[in-house]
């Protein structure tokens, strides 16, 4: 008796397989096969409903595609595209029998709840499908009730409510309800998954034809708004409107990313929750939407700021959550095994309490670049930047956690000095605009002491670079931001030999930038075995660096060996590995495709700077 063959192994997708949709309030990642991975409702930072992206299909997914035997691995779409300037996938199936497209989007909500819409296209011959859903609530944790309501299936778990709507019959089983249905050329069917809370009412049946038009409609409307005059179009329109899909509609707080504990290392454990709003992220975020003629975004961030910080900017903390709140308790969820075995998969953030003192510099750079823009004068925003000052005053000359929230103790990084600098310099600048009502002379005495101090503590006359902290050997890629923050002129030997240092020491083969250097198995530097990708926002900041230090041609160079590594659908994750040619980290993510956009928006200026000079 022979034994039979065991079925293929299950295909593990790689991080670049996922395709984002959102509703502006809420995100979800499709998979190349078809699979809804991850999906929290009704918030970015709630817990997923849909969670098998760090654990298995027991942990919740919802896969429609092309029917297969029981332990054959789901077939990957032959293609997939974002239908135009939007937030919709499309992905295509070409299978013996026949063609099918399905289209997945969610549309913004307009007097609803969150709803997550698939529609299953015949585009020729036939094509049986399947239509699969498991949803666990509580992170993958809790099996549902599932029952049947006036031809509706409805899922609830404690105070959620989950409706699926379609025209298709089902079956539930096991905690999951299956569709079987087939195809043809010509002809369609809508899925419609619909949150609620639990004691209230059902929710309306969504318009799936209608919800796809609105959705169309509202992504066209919004990229009319660009202003970007580049050779780079296409891969800037992808970034904003990825970032836009991460910014919180009804409050104006941006997400860094939509996941949480995507590893940095396969298999490490350098996992953490990015579903929060640092005031870092926001504020450069909002930086490359202004560049690009956002305006709308950036007041509605400020009144975000605003409220967030209330009047107590003194107990200034380096992240919130979407609504403001403070509070953002770091915990484990041990059920879950991880991204390919990468654990511990944590919730919450036990960064919130760290002193980074470069973030008041983001900040107000962020509020003086909205000025420049035209963005509207706001009393309440000019008390804000001089309590800003006032923190920098005050605590300036403490060590911090520094910009990469090490957790291997308190030093004297010198990017957060630079960037206390920053905040003081841009106080005296619109002090001289007449902006601010402040003590000019006070204020350019405070910007000159930090300055004084960096350039004597934090370089090195002997290797002709600036150091990651006073005192230090080890070199830092923020220190790249040099010349985009005006501390020193881009022309000046220490910057330009900083980035050659920065570019020599940290750099890959290929030119990608790690942030810092780390140790392997033992414990580096930032209090954490283990190694990292390389930083993809550090690659861009090498970009700019390099244009502004003269060496256009190189930073072009960069630049599209960078855009290169974007996903078929134009996405970033936080990290790229040159050896095993792999994505790495919390994906999207917002640092990596705002670092893109202001890359492309520097080359541009650039370009326009050098062409009367060149037609002359």
């Amino acid at each position: 008796m022979t034994t039979p063959p065991l079925p293929p192994p299950a295909r593990r997708p790689r991080i670049e397989d996922y395709a984002l949709i959102g509703d502006m309030q809420t995100a979800a990642l499709v998979c190349r096969d078809g699979s809804v991975d991850w999906l929290c409702l009704p918030r970015f930072d709630s817990p997923a409903v849909l969670a098998s992206l760090l654990g298995t299909d027991q942990n919740g997914s919802w896969r429609i595609g092309p029917a297969v035997p029981a332990g054959v691995p789901a077939p990957y779409a032959d293609r997939r595209r974002y239908v135009g300037d939007s937030l919709i996938v499309e992905s295509e199936w070409d299978t013996a029998t026949g063609t099918v497209r399905v289209l997945d989007f969610m549309p913004p909500r307009d007097g609803h709840g969150p709803q997550l819409i698939r529609i299953v296209e015949g585009v020729s011959g036939t094509v049986e499908m399947t239509s699969a859903l498991s949803p666990r609530f509580g992170y993958g944790r809790h099996t549902p009730w599932i029952y049947g309501e006036n031809g509706r299936t409805a899922a609830v778990s404690g105070p959620d409510a989950l409706w699926l709507d379609t025209s298709v019959p089902g079956t539930e089983k096991d905690g999951a309800v299956r569709h079987s249905f087939t195809i043809a050329a010509g002809a369609w069917v809508a899925f419609a998954l619909s949150w609620q809370p639990s004691h209230t009412a059902p929710p309306e049946v969504p318009d799936a034809e209608a919800a796809l038009a609105q959705t169309t409609a509202f992504w066209a409307a919004w990229v009319e708004q660009l202003c970007y005059d580049g050779p780079y179009r296409e891969p800037v329109v992808r970034a904003l409107i990825t970032l836009k899909a991460l910014t919180h509609g009804p409050t104006g707080g941006i997400v860094a990313a939509p996941t949480t504990s995507l590893p940095e290392e396969i298999g490490g454990v350098r996992n953490w929750d990015y579903r929060a709003c640092w005031l870092r992220d926001s504020a450069v975020t909002l930086s490359a939407l202004l560049r690009t003629g956002y305006r709308d975004e950036a007041t509605a961030w400020r009144r975000w700021l605003l409220r967030t910080l209330g009047g107590d900017p003194e107990n200034l903390q380096i992240m919130y959550r979407i609504d403001g709140r403070r509070e953002l308790p770091e915990r484990e969820l041990p059920w879950l095994p991880g991204y390919e075995g990468s654990s511990p998969v944590r919730v919450g953030n036990g960064a919130v309490d760290q002193l980074q003192l470069d973030v008041p510099g983001e900040v107000v750079e962020t509020l003086f670049l909205a000025h420049q823009h035209g963005v509207a004068r706001c009393e309440n925003t000019e008390t804000l930047i001089l309590k800003l000052v006032d923190y920098v005053r005050q605590h300036w000359r403490e060590p911090d956690d520094g910009i990469w929230e090490v957790r291997g103790g308190r030093r004297h990084f010198t990017h957060s000095k630079i960037m206390c600098w920053v905040a003081v310099d841009r106080a005296v600048r619109l002090a001289r605009d007449g902006v601010l009502d402040a003590d000019l002379n006070a204020l350019t005495a405070l910007r000159d002491e930090i300055h004084a101090e960096v350039c004597a503590k934090g370089y090195a006359p002997v290797r002709n670079t600036f150091t990651q902290s006073y005192g230090s050997t080890e070199l830092d890629a923020s220190l790249l931001l040099l010349p985009r923050t005006g501390f020193l002129p881009p022309d000046d030997p220490r910057v330009i030999g900083t980035v050659d240092a920065v570019r020599r020491e940290l750099s890959s083969h290929e030119g990608l930038v790690h942030r810092y250097p780390t140790a392997g198995p033992q414990e580096g530097v930032d209090g954490l075995p283990g190694d990292e990708g390389a930083f993809l926002l550090c690659s861009f900041w090498l970009v700019d660096a390099l244009a502004l230090t003269g060496r256009t041609s190189e930073a072009r160079d960069l630049f599209e060996r960078l855009l290169a590594l974007r996903t078929d659908l134009g996405l970033l994750a936080e990290e790229y590995d040159p050896v095993t040619r792999r994505q790495l980290g919390n994906f999207p993510q917002a640092f990596s495709l705002l670092g893109l956009t202001e890359s492309a928006a520097l080359l541009a200026e650039l370009d326009r700077a050098v062409s009367p000079v060149m037609a002359a």
